[in-house]
């Protein structure tokens, strides 16, 4: 995809996101992705070399192969979601085999998914794309509906089948939350001692986190304190949902915070928000990657490309996107993931 039709895509909104300039926390502060990224943060940390070859093996497959940065395609909603809700639009996903060659045929760095996607599927692909299987899920048949994400598997069965990391949820600000960090943060020790890398999806959840008709849940204050918590616990990539607000400790009134988070180290700008999200993930030493979000059919090649220019320009690492790419016909699919990809390969497109 060419510079232009990034530019014809986004249409009004190509200049306020391509010209911005990041007045609050300095791109020069920040630990940039590129092709020398592991050896300049992580060959310095307490990461074996069998998590190195791991992560290296992430960054060095697919179409951003040696960029520094990421494309990951992400099927977990069939748990998440249902499996009616995430594969009645197109119904070849049921098949685990599908999802497996969305993700090559989209030039992925890798799948992540469920053990039993995965597992089934592992004699046949495990040498042919990088597998980060999804630890622990959300469910959605108890009645009436609860919010928990519990363990569906051990960390020695991602690594038996093949797999180079594994991925896990907490909600941060849940009741759930203080058993989640504990699980999750002894899994992912597990998942580095048997050379495994780790991503955490660092999500928000809790019914309070609204207020006024405003939803805080992806308040760049609230979100960038919860990517925080995460690189505590030794999480390699952390995933987070593009902040679309600020001002959640302050309008919900609770935790700590300080005035300069506002005045000085974010905007208004969706660029500025993002970086803040950066900065809580030790500048950038651990990856950001954002979320692609739910398909709305037409737009979603639209707001894909946004998504991924704010990350991009904020200093994140990549984006994980699902739903968008799996919920419409394959060829469509790998049309959108390399739209995506097209950004990240973009010269043109740099820090903001």
């Amino acid at each position: 995809m060419a510079y232009n039709t990034v530019l014809e895509v986004l249409g009004k909104e190509a200049e306020e996101l391509l010209s911005h300039e990041c007045k609050t926390i300095s791109k020069e502060m920040l630990h940039r992705p590129g092709p020398d990224y592991i050896d300049r943060v992580f060959v310095q940390s307490n990461r074996s070399p069998q998590v190195l070859r791991s992560l290296a093996t992430l960054f060095g497959h697919g179409r951003l192969a040696n960029t520094g940065y990421l494309s990951i395609l992400p099927v977990d909603q069939g748990i998440e979601h249902s499996a009616g809700a995430s594969f009645a639009p197109n119904p070849i996903y049921f098949d685990p085999e599908n999802i497996i060659k969305l993700a090559i045929e989209g030039g992925c760095n890798a799948v992540a998914t469920t053990f039993g996607n995965l597992a089934l599927m592992s004699r046949k692909y495990a040498h042919k794309i990088p597998f980060i299987v999804k630890i622990n899920h959300n469910e959605l048949l108890t009645y009436p509906n609860k919010y928990d994400q519990v363990i569906f598997g051990s960390v020695e069965e991602a690594w038996n089948l093949g797999a180079v990391a594994v991925g896990a949820t907490i909600y941060f600000g849940s009741e759930e939350s203080s058993r989640q960090i504990q699980e999750i943060a002894e899994a992912f020790e597990r998942a580095h001692e048997l050379g495994m890398a780790t991503i955490l999806w660092c999500y928000l959840r809790n019914n309070n986190f609204k207020k006024d008709g405003v939803d805080y849940h992806t308040a760049a204050d609230l979100t960038g304190q919860a990517n925080h918590l995460g690189v505590t616990i030794q999480a390699d990539i952390v995933k987070q949902k593009l902040p679309t607000n600020n001002g959640g400790f302050t309008a919900l009134k609770f935790g700590k915070t300080h005035e300069k988070v506002y005045s000085e180290l974010t905007s208004n700008h969706p660029i500025d928000l993002c970086r803040y999200q950066v900065a809580n993930c030790y500048m950038g030493r651990i990856g950001l990657i954002n979320s692609g979000g739910e398909s709305k059919g037409m737009s979603d090649k639209a707001e894909a490309i946004r998504t991924a220019i704010i990350n991009k320009r904020a200093g994140g690492m990549g984006l994980i996107m699902g739903r968008k790419a799996f919920q419409r016909p394959m060829n469509e699919g790998v049309e959108l993931l390399h739209a995506v990809q097209d950004v990240y390969l973009a010269k043109e497109i740099d820090l903001a």
